[in-house]
Parts: C-alpha cells; sequence; structure tokens
C-alpha cells in the first residue's frame, strides 16, 4: 500500500508541477500533506514535516547569504575587470568571440541566476555576433551550456534541490565535484572553439580596419558596441561594461578588499573551516559593512536581492514537507525495498551513473523540481541498500544540468532564445549532443575523482 502511495503522490506532484496547475512551493506542501493523510498518519504529520525542516534549515541560510554575497559582489562591480578583460581579447575575430561567450557566461553564471547571466551575456555580445554576420545560435549554444555547468555551484538551482531533497549539505555535493564541473567548463570552451573555427571558416577573420560597421576601436583598443544593447540594459559608466550594463553601486576602490574578501570566504568553503552558513554569513556581513557604510544601502542591497532569496530559500523550506512526509510514513522505505528486489545484486553499486545518466534527458524532458523531488530521492534510498550514499547520488544527478538549461521547461532559456531570436528547433540542433557530451565528460570525471561509485 505505501509503494502504491509513494508512487502516485510523486506522479501528482509532478504532473501537478509540469502541468503548472501549482507552484513547485505549492505542490511541494500539499500534495505530501494530502497522501500522508491517505497513508494514516494524522496529527503526526507535523513532528515528520518540523524533523525535515529542522535539517534543512542550515542550508536554507546558506543559500540565502549566498545569494546576497554574490549578488552583491556582481553589483560592486568584482567581476567588471574580468569582463572588460574577456570582450577585450574577444576584439572582432569570431573564434575569440566564441570562446568569450563562454568565457563571460561561466563567470557571470557564478551568481546562479541564469536570467541575468544571459541577459547580461546577450547585451555584451549579440550586437558585435549580429554586426559580424556570426550565426545567434552559436551565442545561445554555448552560453546555455555553460551556464547549465555553473548550475552546480552550491547555490545553483540543481545543488540547491539535491541538498534538499536528500538533506545532505550543498558544500558536501559540490567540493568533491570540483574536478568534474572544471572538467564541463574546459568542455565547453573546447566545444567553443570548434564552433568558433567553424565561424571563422565561414566568415573570414575580420580585422579593425575592415569591420567598421562591427565596432569603434578606442584609444585603448577595447571595442565598443554603436547599437543600442539588447534586452533594454541601461548604459553607463566606462569601458566596454559600460556599454551594456550599468552599476550604480560600482565600487572600483574597494575591488582588491572585495577580491580578498571572496577568495578568504571561498577557501574556508572549500577546507571546511567553519559551518558554510556560518561562513557566509559573516563574509556578507562584512561586504555589506565594507561596501555600504549607510543602513539605508545595506537595506536597498539586501532587497534588491531578495526575489531570488524568497523563490529559493521558500523552495527549501517547502521540500521539508516531501521529505519529512516520504521518510517519517515509510513510504519512501517501501518504495526502495521494492526496487531493490527488482534491481540484481551486481547492478546495484553503480546506481549513481545510473542516476547521472537518466539525469540528462529527465531533466530536460521535466523540471527539475520533478527530477530531485521525485525521482532521485527514490532511487537514493534503493543505492543505501548496496552502501551507496546520499552524497554520491547528489553529485552523480548534478551532470544532466548542461542538457537541463536548454530545456523549454526552463525560463531563463526562453529568455535568451528570445533575446537571440533564435528558434528553438535551431538551437537544439546544435545543443542536445554537445550538451550531452559536456555531461558525460562530467559524468565520468566525477567517477575518476571518486565523487560516486564508479
Amino acid at each position: 500500500m505505501l509503494v502504491v502511495l509513494g508512487f502516485l503522490m510523486i506522479a501528482a506532484f509532478m504532473y501537478l508541477i509540469m502541468s503548472k496547475r501549482l507552484t513547485p512551493i505549492a505542490a511541494l506542501i500539499l500534495v505530501p500533506v494530502i497522501f500522508g493523510l491517505f497513508a494514516g498518519a494524522g496529527l503526526g504529520l507535523s513532528d515528520m514535516i518540523v524533523e525535515a525542516l529542522l535539517k534543512l534549515a542550515p542550508n536554507a541560510g546558506l543559500l540565502f547569504f549566498a545569494i546576497i554575497f554574490f549578488g552583491m559582489m556582481i553589483d560592486v562591480g568584482l567581476f567588471d575587470p574580468l569582463i572588460r578583460l574577456i570582450l577585450r581579447f574577444a576584439g572582432n575575430d569570431p573564434l575569440k568571440l566564441v570562446i568569450g561567450t563562454a568565457l563571460l557566461t561561466s563567470v557571470v553564471s557564478l551568481d546562479g541566476d541564469g536570467s541575468t547571466t544571459f541577459i547580461i551575456v546577450t547585451s555584451a555580445f549579440l550586437p558585435i555576433y549580429l554586426r559580424l554576420g556570426m550565426s545567434p545560435v552559436v551565442l545561445t549554444v554555448v552560453a546555455a551550456t555553460a551556464n547549465g555547468v555553473l548550475n552546480t555551484v552550491p547555490w545553483g538551482g540543481s545543488t540547491v534541490r539535491a541538498a534538499a531533497a536528500l538533506g545532505v549539505s550543498p558544500i558536501d555535493i559540490f567540493v568533491p565535484m570540483i574536478p568534474a564541473i572544471a572538467a564541463g567548463v574546459i568542455s565547453v570552451i573546447v566545444l567553443a572553439y570548434f564552433m568558433g573555427l567553424s565561424e571563422r571558416r565561414r566568415l573570414g577573420t575580420l580585422v579593425a580596419a575592415e569591420t567598421k560597421m562591427a565596432a569603434t576601436v578606442g584609444a585603448g583598443g577595447s571595442s565598443t558596441v554603436t547599437s543600442p544593447p539588447v534586452g533594454g540594459a541601461a548604459q553607463g559608466g566606462a569601458g566596454p561594461i559600460g556599454d551594456y550594463i550599468e552599476r550604480p553601486n560600482a565600487r572600483p576602490r574597494l575591488i582588491w578588499a572585495n577580491l580578498a574578501l571572496t577568495v578568504v570566504m571561498m577557501v574556508m568553503l572549500v577546507a571546511d573551516v567553519a559551518a558554510p552558513v556560518v561562513t557566509l554569513m559573516v563574509a556578507t556581513a562584512i561586504g555589506l559593512a565594507l561596501n555600504f557604510p549607510q543602513v539605508s544601502q545595506q537595506s536597498e542591497q539586501v532587497k534588491a536581492h531578495a526575489a531570488s532569496v524568497v523563490s529559493v530559500v521558500g523552495l527549501v523550506f517547502a521540500a521539508s514537507v516531501l521529505t519529512g512526509v516520504l521518510s517519517g510514513t515509510g513510504m519512501v522505505d517501501a518504495m526502495a525495498q521494492w526496487l531493490v528486489s527488482v534491481i540484481p545484486d551486481s547492478f546495484g553499486p553503480h546506481l549513481p551513473i545510473v542516476a547521472g545518466v537518466l539525469s540528462l534527458p529527465l531533466t530536460f524532458f521535466m523540471s527539475n523540481d520533478a527530477f530531485f523531488f521525485g525521482v532521485l530521492p527514490v532511487l537514493t534510498e534503493t543505492a543505501s541498500r548496496f552502501g551507496v550514499t546520499a552524497d554520491e547520488m547528489a553529485r552523480a544527478a548534478i551532470i544532466g544540468q548542461p542538457l537541463h538549461t536548454s530545456s523549454p521547461l526552463v525560463a531563463a532559456f526562453l529568455l535568451l532564445v528570445g533575446l537571440a531570436k533564435v528558434e528553438f528547433g535551431d538551437h537544439q540542433r546544435k545543443a542536445i549532443w554537445r550538451s550531452c557530451l559536456v555531461g558525460l565528460v562530467m559524468l565520468l570525471v566525477g567517477g575518476l575523482v571518486g565523487a560516486y561509485a564508479f
């Protein structure tokens, strides 16, 4: 009975969010409560949910302050010199422009917000692509795939959901996967090289003297796009980045202090010197005091990222209802026992690879919420019977993100193709096999470095 209820609950949850009948937060709360009552939990549901909520609270705190910290660092212009360098490196060479697209996307994706990333990247590069006669499909393929790789940072959508669904730390998922994520970034750059090389051969390498229609070259040698930026970004500031985005809160004099703060914070997170949530809390407080001395400025900075914070942290808290009911009622145990009975013993230890391979198509055809909250917990509980940990399953499950970011279910992707005016089918023809290749490279490297059983 519990097996049937468990699978029906997951199916109902997936249907409601995929058909957009309910938001993920509402579905994560209402569906488990209803099925928990059918399972006979009664008022005991309260204790189950609170127990799960307490386990996920540190993760919610980590994500809360991570979003504010990295959003603040982008707002104060910490990454702008690197962005200028990438744009200067790209110039008017199609090959360098495509590689620069991959690099810029990787840098901006560190804030975990795909929509912001795609607005910045298209605003910076699309006018140059169009003036040189390059295919905007190349831009969307490279940007979407690179953003998917970096969606695996601890505050990224996939890692957040995996951690919330399995009750593990995002840092514990992320750190062992750093070599795999680095391999993913390198794979995107390699693919960008070949796509750029193809564009260069198609168009020919253009020099500054022959590209008056593409850009005007300033005294400092940096390219300045003369047409209005895409996506309605405001103009302001100096240098190439000033032509695409406005930084009203830029703090150029504090760049070295902000860089030092960010590096120390990242080192402490990786070295596990203190609890991750404490590290982020302290770093965020220092960053706010350092860059915004007035209380009103600090308040405005927090409010500027409130929408991202509420959506992510709310999702984590809502997930505690699903995880609490699944474990508290015994549904997940019953479902796992049934799966164990049908899976050969020799196959069980390799379930992380199964989860990784499945994550590619499943996160393309269904939302991250459906996969991480519906499919992954059952696979993980089954894998635990074969000695595989939840951390291992979570690490393997996030490798599907390079392809997931090109899914029509992802709002940020729809924004990307909308800004670039690219047909969905044209994008998919170039993106699917490349994104799958990047994901499989990440899966292979993760196994080789021992992030999960291989």
